[in-house]
């Protein structure tokens, strides 16, 4: 299988809708760095799809992800990229977080959507037509369009934030809860990368703060 299906596009079109995009975000349960998420608008029809996967970007490896990633930036009607950063995941919660870094990456279109297909069972609240898309990176093309460049464009910021804050190894986990990383969390305690309010990197402040 080289595309996710495109069932929900084509019944959208067949509706009257001109200009679909699909929603995704990369990072929800990271340890570390921004949310990311991307909004995509693919041409229809869709067999423009080479011979590159365009599926649940989870089920790429890293070097099929990149690959997907240049050929849909090419050939997308449009395509923007969203985030919300370190503090306002600490300030909002990453759930409310999560929802903020998409209406970014939507409002990052120069094709305006008139509908919206949003991966899991969340609403975006933009004043659009939604399809909330649980499982979406395997049920609709575009939305796993926009899971290819989410997870691209976060796994370069990591290896950025891996630059700035050696010692953590973030290019290689890209924030997430290896053993690997917390590991080196509790050597090196928290970088201002970190989600302070996350669990694993909470305790290690805690243990760091002198009784009395």
């Amino acid at each position: 299988m080289t595309r996710a299906p495109a069932d929900v596009e084509f019944a959208l079109y067949r509706a009257g809708f001109r200009a679909v995009a699909g929603v995704d975000e990369a990072g929800r349960g990271a340890l570390a760095g921004p949310v990311v998420a991307a909004a995509v608008i693919l041409p229809e029809p869709w067999d423009w799809v080479p011979e590159c996967p365009v599926i649940d970007s989870k089920l790429l490896t890293p070097g099929e992800r990149e690959r997907a990633f240049g050929v849909i930036t090419a050939c997308a009607r449009a395509w923007g990229v969203g985030q919300a950063e370190v503090n306002e995941i600490e300030e909002l919660g990453i759930g409310r977080a999560s929802l903020l870094a998409m209406v970014r990456a939507v409002e990052g279109l120069k094709v305006a959507p008139d509908c919206v297909l949003v991966d899991g069972p969340w609403s975006l609240g933009i004043g659009l037509p939604e399809v909330s898309l649980v499982q979406g990176e395997q049920r609709s093309v575009s939305v796993a369009a926009a899971s290819i460049i989410a997870k691209v464009t976060r796994d370069r910021l990591m290896a950025c934030l891996d630059r700035k804050y050696p010692g953590y190894d973030f290019a290689r986990h890209k924030g997430y809860p290896t053993a690997e990383h917390l590991r080196r969390l509790a050597e090196l305690g928290p970088s201002p990368a970190h989600r302070r309010r996350f669990r694993p990197v909470a305790e290690v402040l805690t243990r760091d703060v002198p009784d009395g």
